[in-house]
């Protein structure tokens, strides 16, 4: 049985031979194609020695040697693992993507990469001890990906915008003003002696004017048609780099053997609308912005000390400054990068680095941004203000993503490839038909006929359309991961939500106490304990306790979804549920936290649930078109009481382990149901990861919960049916779009192939037809915003 020469998997009975190679399926084969077609056949080479740097890099990066250099340029190192976000300006399509995400086949001290197209950035996280970052760029240049480092990087300066398409523009205005000037005499056939006599010299003028146009403004159209043909791909510049090229050929032999005066006009003014077109995307995909800004996806607060008083408040993650101390609770997200000063701090850093082995740490460590406590409270110093990209790509990290593919996107590549080979061989046999009935037209009809039918306002539509209202939510507190959240979200059918925390508000509980009272040294205990503890819960009840004193704790652990242990000296507490400290079951009909010191039960804690606002009517307007469901870890003393106010066909399951909830959105996706978990991001970590959308809701507590795709602000919780029916709407703006954009070039190909519609004209229609899509997606979903406006708090 043969191995795949790609994946190293057997290939079957009948594997694909290839150049004397087999492969166990056409992707392995494609793939291979494509690394063999770009020149990077050392990937293969590279598995059995990483490293291997070409001689004509060598000593280029040996600035990397220098460790404070380094450190400038890393995101994150723990001494076994760092972190660095490298510019990679030669990427440029599907196949690179796929190399680079793939590095660490090429040197299995890579740890993952992932790859920010738009942008042109490789984040990489890799084994410090096995390889180096010298050696990891040098890597990538082998491999020709050479980073780009300047010193901007180093001193941490805001990177230079490129304004090369503004220079393109320029130019080809320039030219287009001045070609169009030279033409005159030529559209008017002015019978006059000197600009009969000049009429040459004018041709060649324009020819020169031509040249910076088709050279230089139009090179980009160029190059990436030609790395898309070199990889076997029919990409959208194809057919717009042959009809420039079309244009140019006729109208310099036109000039040269001095048949007429060529088409330098409608060729450069073809490229000033093309990239004018261009400008306006690219303004206006700036003013839609996928990069989030972490005050629009962190809608919560951060305890902070004060140095004076030792007095606690929770403040926004935007106010912390330099300076400040913040206490960072049991499994709390840390903020922003700083100085352990108090604690016995133990942090997973597999949110960064994806990595799952805690790292202890020892009091004046440094603490990065990322990182999650997971073994009681400590005390950090803030270094720096918190990072508002970082903290966003730390959420869209690859190590927490399954593999979700949009399939408006999948669509839009499908409709792009089959349009572009289309329109080729439309523009083929139209052109063809010309040249026997009027070849004076021919060679508009071929240009007309590609530049037309330009599929990029298709490309835009689903992009455009996700993405304002991926920015509309998040005005109204609903913070979503990525665009494509909005998708899975329209096609849910049924939804899972938690209780504690999530349908009930712990900020007006009530609560009383029953069992031996508690000395003052156990009710100290209890708070310095309870203080540890993100739990909604252990928050409140942390809140009522009147002891004066908090302690420090010799040991502390979190048993998830039972309890609280901690010992102090020689006193040992234990909080939690009536198993887990000992207890009796509680009664059917409360909600309670029970607490026993020194294997003695002490009593229990009664909660009161207070429900959110309008849960009801969510639960009822939800009902008609969703199944609902509502898991929850407490007992059934509730259960009367939300059966009275729920819908009956919402099912009602308690007494859920964290494991038991994860088990039953696996059971519901197993019927063919699309989930959307709703919980508090704290027990419900696996569920929230396992469903097809994972919603947190969120209070004020610095706990944030990598598995889930969004963060409803708690005082949005009530216009959730209003956000799932907005998903619904942004997918039905989609395919609007796409009709309109279909209809647009059906009706452009009839007078382009009929020869009524001259290159120039297309070229202003083109990027006018783009423009126009996103303006209909925008002011579609704009209007849409206001039916939320009545809803807001």
């Amino acid at each position: 049985m043969s191995k795949c020469y790609h994946c190293g998997d057997n290939c079957g009975v009948r594997p694909i031979v290839h150049e004397e190679k087999a492969f166990c399926c056409n992707g392995c084969k494609t793939v291979y194609e494509i690394l063999t077609s770009s020149g990077l056949t050392s990937y293969y080479e590279l598995e059995s020695a990483p490293g291997i740097t070409p001689g004509k890099i060598t000593g280029k990066f040996d600035f990397l040697d220098n460790e404070e250099i380094v450190a400038k340029l890393l995101e994150f190192d723990d001494h076994q693992t760092q972190v660095i976000n490298l510019s990679v300006p030669s990427m440029h399509c599907s196949s690179c993507i796929w190399v680079l995400e793939n590095l660490h086949k090429l040197a299995p001290s890579v740890i993952s990469s992932q790859v920010n197209f738009p942008k042109k950035t490789v984040r990489i996280t890799y084994k410090k001890d096995k390889l180096s970052l010298k050696k990891l760029v040098q890597l990538l240049g082998s491999i020709g990906y050479e980073p780009y480092m300047s010193l901007d990087d180093y001193e941490g300066k805001k990177k230079s915008v490129n304004r090369s398409l503004i220079y393109k523009l320029g130019i080809a205005g320039f030219a287009f003003g001045n070609v169009m000037f030279l033409s005159f005499p030529e559209y008017f056939e002015v019978e006059e002696f000197w600009l009969d006599q000049y009429k040459h010299l004018f041709r060649w003028l324009m020819f020169t004017y031509s040249l910076p146009v088709v050279f230089y403004a139009a090179s980009s159209y160029f190059t990436a048609a030609w790395k898309g043909l070199k990889h076997g791909i029919l990409n959208i510049d194809v057919p717009i780099a042959l009809g420039i090229l079309v244009l140019f050929i006729r109208s310099t032999v036109d000039v040269a053997f001095d048949f007429g005066s060529g088409f330098f006009d409608s060729l450069t003014g073809l490229v000033f609308f093309l990239l004018l077109g261009r400008f306006f995307q690219q303004k206006t995909y700036s003013y839609l912005s996928f990069e989030r800004d972490y005050k629009s996806y962190f809608p919560i607060g951060v305890t902070k000390i004060q140095p004076e008083s030792g007095k606690e408040e929770s403040v926004q993650l935007n106010a912390l400054k330099k300076g400040d101390r913040i206490l960072i609770r049991n499994e709390e997200l840390i903020p922003t990068d700083g100085l352990l000063i108090k604690g016995q701090a133990l942090i997973d850093y597999s949110f960064v680095t994806g990595e799952s082995q805690a790292v202890e740490k020892q009091t004046g460590d440094h603490l990065y941004a990322g990182g999650r406590q997971v073994s009681g409270l400590i005390e950090i110093e803030v270094l720096k203000e918190v990072s508002q990209s970082y903290l966003t790509q730390l959420w869209s990290n690859d190590v927490f993503k399954k593999d979700k593919i949009s399939s408006f996107q999948s669509l839009t590549n499908s409709i792009s490839k089959r349009f572009t080979l289309s329109v080729l061989s439309i523009a083929v046999i139209a052109t063809t038909y010309w040249l026997f009935k009027d070849p004076s037209l021919a060679l508009n009809v071929f240009t007309a006929v590609l530049i037309i039918a330009c599929p990029c306002a298709i490309a835009l539509a689903a992009p455009f359309t996700l993405g304002n209202m991926l920015r509309i939510f998040g005005r109204h507190k609903f913070y979503l991961k990525n665009a494509d959240v909005i998708e899975r979200m329209a096609a849910i059918n049924t939804i899972v939500f938690d209780k504690t925390g999530t349908i009930t508000t712990h900020h007006e509980n009530e609560v009383s106490y029953e069992g031996i009272p508690l000395t003052y040294e156990e009710s100290c205990l209890l708070k310095s304990t309870l203080r540890s503890s993100s739990h909604p819960l252990s928050r409140q009840l942390y809140d009522i306790l009147k002891a004066n004193e908090i302690i420090t704790l010799d040991e502390y652990n979190e048993a998830v979804g039972k309890g609280l242990r901690a010992s102090a000296k020689e006193n040992t507490i234990k909080i939690g549920k009536a198993v887990y400290v000992g207890g009796e079951e509680p009664k059917a009909e409360e909600t309670s936290v029970h607490v026993s010191t020194n294997n003695i039960y002490k009593g229990k804690y009664i909660f009161q649930n207070t429900y959110r606002e309008k849960v009801a009517e969510i639960f009822q307007g939800l009902s008609s078109d969703y199944t609902l469901s509502i898991l929850s870890g407490d007992n059934e003393g509730e259960k009367m009481r939300l059966q009275g106010m729920l819908p009956s066909v919402t099912s009602l399951n308690f007494k859920q382990k964290p494991e038991d909830k994860l088990n039953h959105i696996k059971k519901l996706q197993s019927e063919n149901r699309e989930v959307m978990m709703v919980g508090d991001g704290l027990n419900d970590a696996g569920a929230l990861a396992q469903s097809d959308v994972g919603i947190a809701v969120s209070e004020d507590i610095n706990v944030f919960s990598p598995a889930c795709d969004a963060i409803l602000n708690a005082a949005s919780f009530k216009m959730l049916p209003q956000f799932l029916r907005a998903s619904k709407y942004a997918v039905r703006v989609i395919k609007w779009s796409f009709v309109l954009s279909l209809i647009y070039n059906i009706t452009g190909l009839y007078f382009a192939v009929t020869g009524q519609l001259l290159p120039v004209i297309a070229a202003i229609l083109m990027p006018l037809s783009s423009i126009s899509i996103v303006v209909f997606t925008t002011v579609a979903t704009n209007i849409y915003e206001h039916k939320l406006k009545p809803f807001q708090t």
